[in-house]
């Protein structure tokens, strides 16, 4: 049993660098963009938020309670990928100083970024469940595989997470790269990418 959780544990951490996954690291780079290593709270919550909503669906959708179109899916994906950049362009609009104001008092819980995030995250569970249930074949109630798999992707996408914040603590303070620059960058970037995912 533990080498069986070992083995989709694996597949879950290292689908995540995938190139078959490559829009969900396209996301999880744009989701965290706005951020640096001091919003790490904040960052938290919204990756947090986002690990409620694809856990959810990628539990339901594995174990074959919800039902889905994997065409639409692939459809959604990229469109939850350019719904965030529009958040981010909406950030940048505002002045470096206002943007990289973090005393402000702002809810670090229960705010907009968080939900949405938890919301996209209901569409890339979907994406997750259709590798696992590749892997799975006729299993019906593959629990302890689920569960490996899951922890797995969060392990993966945590160490992404933390090497995007230290790529942008490297460009921002190394470099000397304006904070409103790297999130222009990231986000045109990833509209690029999605767009293609979309019409392809």
């Amino acid at each position: 049993m533990a080498s069986l959780f070992q083995t989709y544990l694996q597949l879950g951490f290292f689908h995540i660098f995938n190139l078959r996954a490559y829009d969900h690291l396209v996301f999880l780079l744009a989701l965290c963009a706005p951020y640096v290593l001091a919003d790490w709270r904040r960052v938290l919550a919204l990756v947090t938020s986002f690990t409620l909503g694809h856990s959810l669906t990628l539990a339901l959708a594995t174990l074959r309670v919800v039902d889905y179109s994997p065409g639409l899916v692939e459809k959604l994906i990229p469109i939850t990928i350019l719904l965030t950049c529009v958040v981010n362009l909406m950030r940048a609009r505002r002045t470096e100083p206002r943007l990289a104001r973090v005393s402000r008092p702002e809810p670090v819980v229960l705010a907009l970024p968080n939900l949405l995030a938890m919301v996209f995250g209901l569409v890339h569970g979907l994406g997750f469940s259709s590798y696992l249930r590749e892997l799975l074949g006729q299993q019906s109630r593959p629990v302890l595989e689920l569960l490996a798999f899951n922890v797995g992707v969060e392990l993966g996408q945590l160490l992404i997470v933390s090497l995007i914040l230290l790529l942008g603590l490297l460009l921002l303070r190394g470099f000397g790269v304006q904070r409103r620059d790297w999130l222009l960058v990231v986000s045109g970037a990833a509209i690029g990418i999605a767009g293609v995912l979309l019409v392809g």
